[in-house]
């Protein structure tokens, strides 16, 4: 990882753009719609570090000489600063956005290649529904009662994920929020029980073949099971925050006893199931889902 990526609260921060012309417009649009005091600062004005007091952030536009003085003053104001089209005059560089209100998404590729951070943006902005910031904003504003209810963290950890394809998500979803609201909270009232599983998904073969469901499995698992010669690409899919165990460690009773405990398993697997272990889970009333096969 060549750059770190961060996100700044824009509430009751201060931007200033420095500039004129489309360049520093499109740096403007980019704050449309947030709560961030936007300023826009042109001419001499820009080479004065006051124009930048008390600001977060500093974009600035224009030609070689402009740029230079501009970048400099609003370092002596402390502002962090992106210098449009100059990454090595930058102190921070300006990704690829999908905004979905208090859901956005980012990709950056160290200021070297915009245009390919834009396709890639592209093909996530289809993968995320305009109402995911809505789903957000429901967990948030329930965040404190959720961490009162359900103090322990795989608990409720757990509980939020079912949560996320519940019918107070959906509601949310469709901008239904006093629903929603009513929804969660009955859900929460009830002790926030979640029901853990196993997935088997395919650890061997292109991670561009799984499928959408497998890719979201291995997003959303508490644990893994590893086998030695599962394919790296396929594992770096999986969250980096993930338990780990051997295939050894994984008898049926330890994953039985796992999912009972309300977490997300997935198994990778890079040889035939064993349907032994399959039988099992059944038996215990695991649910279980098997997601070997590629997209034809």
């Amino acid at each position: 990882m060549d750059v770190f990526p961060a996100y700044f609260p824009l509430a009751g921060r201060k931007v200033v753009i420095a500039g004129a012309g489309e360049a520093a417009d499109a740096k403007a649009r980019l704050f449309d719609g947030s709560p961030a005091t936007l300023v826009r600062v042109e001419g001499p004005t820009a080479f004065l570090p006051g124009s930048y007091s008390g600001a977060t952030l500093a974009f600035i536009a224009g030609d070689e000489l402009f740029v230079q003085a501009a970048a400099g003053a609003a370092r002596a104001a402390r502002a962090l600063v992106n210098v449009v089209d100059h990454p090595t005059l930058s102190d921070f560089h300006t990704p690829a956005l999908v905004d979905r209100g208090e859901v956005v998404a980012a990709v950056g590729t160290a200021g070297s290649a915009p245009l390919l951070a834009s396709l890639i943006r592209n093909a996530i902005e289809t993968r995320i529904p305009e109402g995911a910031g809505k789903v957000a904003a429901l967990l948030r504003r329930n965040q404190a009662a959720v961490r009162e209810a359900i103090p322990d963290l795989t608990q409720r950890r757990a509980f939020l994920r079912d949560m996320l394809a519940s019918p107070a998500a959906e509601a949310a979803m469709a901008g239904d929020m006093a629903t929603a609201d009513r929804l969660f909270g009955a859900a929460l009232a009830n002790g926030g029980k979640a029901l853990g599983r196993v997935r088997f998904v395919a650890g061997r073969g292109a991670a561009d073949l799984l499928t959408l469901r497998a890719s979201r499995a291995l997003a959303e698992a508490d644990l893994l099971v590893i086998p030695d010669d599962v394919e790296p690409g396929i594992l770096a899919m999986a969250r980096r925050d993930a338990g780990r165990m051997s295939p050894g460690e994984a008898t049926p009773e330890s994953l039985v006893a796992l999912a009972q405990a309300g977490r997300q398993v997935v198994r990778l697997v890079t040889g035939p199931l064993d349907p032994q272990d399959l039988k099992a889970l059944a038996e215990a009333g695991v649910p279980v889902e098997v997601l070997l096969a590629a997209p034809s």
